[in-house]
């Protein structure tokens, strides 16, 4: 199989491949198991969020976020 990257996509790779000291197929392996773990569950009903959301908000809506 062969994947055309943008070169914003194929900096991305690399800057994870390093970080987390992978092969760049590895992070792709991972990161497909990923999607497919957050896809099935939002398939059953559950919702996907990061713990910081909830701030991100209110700092991007100011007051109009209902805290």
């Amino acid at each position: 199989m062969n994947i055309e990257l943008t070169p914003k996509e194929a900096a991305a790779l690399k800057e994870l491949a390093a970080d987390k000291d992978m092969s760049e197929s590895a992070v792709m392996r991972q990161a497909l198991r990923m999607y497919q773990l957050i896809h099935e569950r939002q398939k059953q009903g559950e919702t996907f969020s990061f713990s910081g959301d909830a701030q991100r908000a209110k700092e991007f809506a100011g007051g109009a976020f209902p805290t």
